[in-house]
């Protein structure tokens, strides 16, 4: 029985690991600031099949997936996926209460998206965003339709490139000044005409996400795993985490996204970081996009 990483998962605001084994469900390993990690890939790295409504279902042909591929999927189970998902407009008949929100991750970095309200601030937590507040609740499509004129009347888009948030990350102003600008953006959404009836405003209430990320002391970001290698080892003491990275002591930034789908083990006694990396680079100009989000 192999147990294969699943990338970070945020429960009740707090990261932790995850874990699926077929045949046996999955679990986490919960995760806390200060704690020395310890791993190295072992084996091949394969997909991890289908999870919807909590449970997982295994890939039929146990594919491989390539080593530095942001998504631990084979292209047959990412379409399968892609069939049932929200994001991709696939599932327009989708019942439940959605949520719009405002998401802040550094200076000039702001997204407009949506969410179901049963996920609650989890979808947030996951991508990462610093300082965020809703904007309003209604059925899915009233919250794509005011998504879509938010995104066009305040010019703000509804992807954000996981480089140029991490990029900024070590460097961000103070919690009040970026609840400020998010407070700013809330009433001149708010003041706009043309939401649809169906959907419920919300006050401007900012969270911010500096504890559950551990933001204060953490070090600039400088080099972000590429990938996983056979034998490629990470360790390092663990400050951080935000979206998918954990952020180690020595500034590198280990994208979780790229962990799942192996068996991770306990490196040799001794080892060092010895998996491929790259320096980070300066962020992104606006609108680019480096097809990991």
């Amino acid at each position: 029985m192999t147990w294969r990483c699943t990338g970070i998962r945020w429960n009740d605001g707090r990261p932790a690991i995850g874990w699926s084994a077929e045949g046996r469900g999955e679990r986490s390993s919960p995760l806390a600031y200060g704690q020395r990690l310890a791993f190295a890939a072992h084996g091949e790295r394969h997909c991890l099949g289908v999870r919807r409504a909590g449970k997982r279902t295994a890939c039929p042909t146990a594919a491989t997936v390539p080593d530095r591929a942001g998504n631990a999927q084979c292209p047959e189970c990412a379409r399968l996926d892609r069939s049932f998902s929200v994001a991709a407009d696939t599932n327009a008949a989708d019942p439940r209460t959605y949520r719009v929100y405002l998401a802040w991750f550094g200076p000039g970095l702001v997204k407009v998206g949506i969410t179901a309200e049963e996920r609650g601030p989890a979808r947030l937590l996951e991508q990462g965003a610093v300082t965020w507040t809703w904007l309003g609740r209604g059925p899915l499509m009233a919250t794509r339709r005011t998504e879509e004129l938010l995104r066009a009347a305040l010019g703000v888009p509804d992807r954000i490139a996981y480089a140029r948030k991490r990029a900024v990350r070590g460097t961000l102003p103070a919690a009040a000044d970026r609840a400020r600008e998010v407070a700013e953006l809330h009433a001149r959404a708010a003041a706009l005409p043309g939401w649809p009836e169906s959907l419920e405003r919300l006050p401007c209430e900012t969270v911010d996400h500096s504890g559950p990320f551990g933001l204060d002391g953490l070090p600039a970001p400088a080099r972000v795993l590429t990938g996983m290698v056979p034998g490629g080892a990470v360790v390092g003491r663990l400050v951080g985490a935000a979206g998918p990275d954990l952020h180690l002591a020595d500034g590198l930034v280990v994208d979780t996204r790229l962990l799942a789908g192996w068996e991770l083990v306990a490196p040799a006694e001794g080892a060092a970081t010895a998996a491929p990396v790259a320096e980070l680079a300066p962020p992104a100009t606006p609108g680019e996009q480096d097809g990991l989000f």
